[in-house]
């Protein structure tokens, strides 16, 4: 009689899965903020801790070994997601102005401006929940 071996367990997807899942997700995230906030007119800072708790989440799928590099990582990613989102609204803004399509006035402007901008546009809400972003991507990805 032959002998079956069991199947080896399955090894966790690792980094390569979770830096995937990472961009895909941060990228998506921000093009949906973007056009909600140039559909409303508004900057929903609230999505800000959508942005956090979702790196987190997507590095946890990814199979990604808890630590501080994947709570480094997803508060980088949340900060990349926040400050795109925030620079893409704030261009469209001014791109629709100009008449500029929105991803024709994204590289004229410069991050001064994009950063006066953006701090006029946000409400007392909106930043808190900026800020609080980094402490649920913290949480998320614990």
């Amino acid at each position: 009689m032959p002998s079956t071996v069991p199947p080896s367990p399955s090894r966790r997807p690792g980094l390569l899965v979770s830096l995937f899942l990472l961009v895909l997700g941060a990228v998506t995230l921000a093009i949906a903020w973007s056009l909600l906030g140039l559909s409303t007119g508004r900057q929903h800072g609230w999505l800000a801790l959508a942005a956090g708790v979702q790196a987190g989440l997507m590095l946890r799928l990814g199979g990604m070994r808890r630590g501080l590099p994947r709570m480094l990582l997803a508060v980088l990613a949340t900060l990349v997601v926040v400050a795109a989102a925030q620079w893409a609204i704030a261009a469209g803004h001014i791109g629709a102005q100009m008449g500029l399509m929105p991803w024709e006035s994204l590289l004229k402007m410069g991050p001064g401006y994009a950063w006066t901008l953006s701090a006029l546009a946000n409400t007392g809400t909106d930043l808190a929940c900026l800020a609080l972003a980094p402490l649920a991507a913290l949480l998320a990805a614990r």
